[in-house]
């Protein structure tokens, strides 16, 4: 079996069978994935074993460039690499960037140091804990018809390159569940009303926190 197709584990520490270790570069948003240790100083986050290679994700500083220049954006590398591959890479991104919005208290603003037991980062004055976020998000393909006339409801949007269209998509709000957050977006952005709102599948959506839910709608 290919690495590839071994499952992922998120952990916090490495396991005791640990047969190599792969490093995740993260160049601002970008990332660059080699076999060769970060250097001395640079922030390392364990993100988990993919088979017995332990993962490591590398919060580069600003104005190093490990990868020479071969870095890459999540999007181009999407389709590239297995699904697990991408979802590892993605890990990395969105940890990463979590340990450099929270190196400050966001209640009383001491600095911040990195829990033992759990992933957060805790506040040695106040002992607020600030765990990963995660801002869940809906997308949805909206059809009407049956059979050979069915259509489905497509939108692009004004930053898409052209022909780009994409299924309608949101941010869930505070105080809303899943299917509701499907009819707001959809009549806010084009002003049709739907039913029948079906769960399909989730996927982490790393641009830069996000978890995506798929569903249809009529």
């Amino acid at each position: 079996m290919s690495l590839s197709d071994m499952p992922f584990r998120p952990s916090l520490q490495p396991a005791d069978n640990v047969g190599e270790h792969r490093y995740i570069h993260v160049v601002q948003t970008k990332v660059f994935i080699d076999d060769r240790p970060a250097d001395d100083g640079w922030g390392r986050h364990f993100l988990g074993m993919h088979g017995d290679v332990a993962c490591w994700g590398i919060d580069v500083p600003h104005g190093e460039d490990p990868g020479y220049g071969a870095e890459t954006d999540l999007y181009s590398l999407f389709g590239r690499v297995s699904d697990t591959e991408w979802a590892v890479a993605g890990r990395a991104v969105q940890l990463i960037e979590w340990a450099r919005t929270h190196r400050f208290c966001g209640r009383c603003g001491e600095q911040t140091e990195m829990a033992h037991n759990e992933r957060a980062f805790r506040c040695p004055a106040c002992k607020l804990l600030a765990f990963p976020r995660l801002s869940p998000a809906i997308i949805t393909l909206v059809t009407r018809g049956e059979g050979a006339d069915e259509e489905a409801l497509l939108a692009r949007g004004v930053n898409f390159p052209m022909p780009m269209y994409s299924c309608l998509a949101g941010f869930v709000e505070p105080g809303e569940n899943l299917e509701q957050a499907v009819a707001r977006e959809v009549e806010e952005e084009v002003g049709v009303v739907v039913s029948d709102v079906e769960y399909i599948a989730s996927q982490p959506w790393p641009f830069p926190n996000s978890l995506m839910l798929g569903f249809r709608a009529r």
